[in-house]
């Protein structure tokens, strides 16, 4: 990606601007398996009037396409307040039956379409037997 697309592009990774901000303002908390990388505000904040405490602000820079899809639970649990560690500091190895990540197609040409989906011709297989039109005198 040239300049012109860090500085005016959101969609496709972080700016030019989030970038610098994320490394003054922001403490580098950890990447995952993607490579996208997780931050956390440096100083505490003090609470707004009427609330109790501060939350913690923290933030993911995706390696690539914005898409929410891209982070892992446990991250996304991080993120979201559900804890304070740092996913990374308690994950169990991962299993030999778990599967890589695979992105979001929806909305691309490989998301799943069946048979008789417009994008496919429309045709739907003949049905034989599982189906009976109701007519309103039965």
């Amino acid at each position: 990606m040239g300049i012109f697309g860090k500085i005016f592009t959101w969609w496709d990774g972080a700016t030019i601007g989030t970038s610098l901000w994320s490394s003054r303002n922001g403490e580098h908390v950890g990447t995952d398996a993607q490579g996208n990388k997780y931050y956390r505000q440096k100083k505490k904040r003090e609470p707004a009037a009427g609330e109790y405490s501060a939350r913690e602000r923290r933030w993911v820079i995706y390696d690539g396409a914005n898409d929410s899809s891209r982070v892992p639970a446990e991250w996304h649990g991080w993120l979201h307040g559900a804890g304070d560690n740092v996913p990374e500091s308690f994950l169990p190895a991962a299993k030999i039956w778990e599967v890589d990540y695979t992105p979001n197609a929806t909305g691309t040409a490989q998301a799943y379409r069946p048979q008789g989906a417009l994008e496919r011709g429309g045709k739907r297989a003949s049905a034989v037997g599982d189906y009976e039109a109701w007519s309103p005198g039965d």
